[in-house]
Parts: C-alpha cells; structure tokens; sequence
C-alpha cells in the first residue's frame, strides 16, 4: 500500500500550487476531482477537449514525481443531477455521458480508476428500488471500465442510497464488477461500529482515509477515534495493495470545515506511514 491525497483537499489554493504541496508533503499518489461546479479542475473544463486536458494535467502532476491513483468525480453539487439511480431519463443519459467521457480522460491520464457517487434515495421510487436501480446503473460502468482494465467504485457516503454498511453489501451483490471507495468515516458518524465496516475491505479498491468520530464525518486526530492501525491490517489481510488516500476536506457539507488541513493530512500520514511499517505511532508534542 502506498499513501496518496487529492486535490479537493485544498481549494484554496490554486492547482499548480496544490500539486506542489501535496508532492512537498511526501504523498506518492494523487487523486484527481473533478468535481462539477467546484473543484480546481472540473467536468466542465475538460469535456471539450479531453486529449489536451488528460496531457496537460497528467504532465503537470508527474513532473512532480506523483502518480495519479484516482480520478474522483462528484457530478454537481446537488447529489441528485446526473445521478446514476435518477428516474428522470434526461438525467439518465447526461449521467451517461459524463461517465463515457470520464473513461476516457482516465485511460488518456493513465489513472487506474475511477471513484464516483452511487446514487440517492429518490422519493418516487422508494429505497429498494433506488437502490436496485443504482446496482444497474453502476454495474453497466463497472464493466465498461474492467473491459479496459481499470477499477470502477464508489464512495457509499452519508445521505446516499447505501449509507449503512448492510446496503453497500447489497449494492455490491447486485454489480459484481463494481468495487468500493472505502471511507470508515461516513459509517462511523452515524454511529456503525468499526467492525461492522470492516466486513467491506475485501471489496474495496480504492481507501479514503480522514479523522472521525460518531457524530462527525470529518475530526482532528486528537477527536479520532478510528482505529487506522487496525484498518491498515484489515485491508492488508483482505488483500488489498492500493492507495490510502489521505482526505481531510474543507467544505460546508456536514460541517467540514472545522480542521487544520495541513496539519492533520501530516498527522495522519505519519500514522499511516507507522502503521505501514509495524511501527507505534504517537501524537507529537506541541511546540511551546
């Protein structure tokens, strides 16, 4: 397992500046967002000429020394639009689109993935079939991205139609090609015990890693308490030799805006990189 962080973990600053920061910080990986309506680099820039954005990015973040261990895409910032699972057949189509054209920027980039969302509970179809309808959707990606050899999963997060562990169990029995964006946080924030999510490593393919608690999606690592030592050997005896993505994040959503980003994306590195190695790892000192 290697470590990575992505960019939407500093929307601050400007994307050169970021990829600076991120190989300055000693990250292998870097995931890529593109995020409709708010990443540095969204959908939206790069649709029109896909070759010459898949060039220019993918130089721009190698000549650092980085690999791009995923491409994260978010269609809009309303999880409902270009959903897979949306019922509304417009919807269906350009939901479609942005993934054929997300393929292609990700074999021209030359990332091994893609993470996107999974979809939500629509009112006028009810859970189940919200959820089933997601499976079919996902599983139709999933299989047009293992044709070209690359991953395709999502991130089950809260507020989405597999937010509990026993549904991304079910969304994944359903698409059997479709792999998981691991990310312990948005199932232990509303209260799932750890080893509850433990039981989804064997299908993850690709790990987001951040502080949290009940309650919080998103902490310091002095509020953590997940324990990542015991993620780490989870996912390396479920076989998993991927990234860990390290994703402190700075948006409004679920109130995750409230961290040092900086700070704690250092913190847990060092906890990673220690695990990594059978090494104990305690928190620093504060300086006086």
């Amino acid at each position: 397992m290697k470590l990575a962080c992505g960019d939407h973990s500093f929307p601050l600053l400007d994307h050169e500046s970021t990829i600076d920061l991120i190989a300055g910080m000693g990250f292998e990986g870097f995931d890529l967002a593109l995020m409709g309506n708010r990443s540095h680099i969204r959908p939206e820039h790069i649709r029109s000429d896909i070759p010459l954005a898949a060039d220019t990015i993918g130089k721009s973040i190698r000549r650092r020394g980085l690999e791009i261990s995923d491409v994260f895409s978010i269609p809009w910032t309303t999880f409902d639009t270009m959903a897979p699972n949306n019922p509304d057949p417009e919807e269906k189509i350009a939901s479609r689109k942005l993934f054929e054209d997300l393929l292609e920027f990700t074999l021209r980039i030359k990332a091994p993935g893609i993470t996107m969302v999974p979809g939500i509970d629509f009112e006028t179809l009810g859970h189940e079939r919200s959820l089933e309808l997601a499976a079919e959707e996902l599983q139709w990606r999933a299989a047009k991205m293992k044709t070209e050899g690359l991953r395709f999963s999502v991130e089950c997060h809260i507020g989405s139609v597999a937010a509990s562990p026993e549904d991304v169990l079910t969304l994944l029995s359903l698409a059997p090609d479709l792999k998981l964006t691991l990310d312990y946080t948005h199932f232990i924030a509303p209260g799932y015990l750890q080893e509850d999510i433990d039981r989804l490593a064997p299908y993850a393919g690709h790990a987001q890693i951040r502080g949290g608690r009940p309650g919080a999606g998103q902490c310091s690592m002095k509020e953590n308490t997940i324990d990542y030592e015991s993620v780490v050997s989870v996912l390396d005896q479920s076989g998993y030799d991927g990234y860990l993505a390290v994703e402190y994040v700075w948006i409004d959503w679920e109130n995750m805006n409230r961290c040092d980003i900086v700070s704690e994306s250092v913190l847990m590195r060092d906890r990673l990189k220690a695990a990594l190695a059978g090494e104990k790892w305690t928190y620093p000192e504060s300086s006086t």
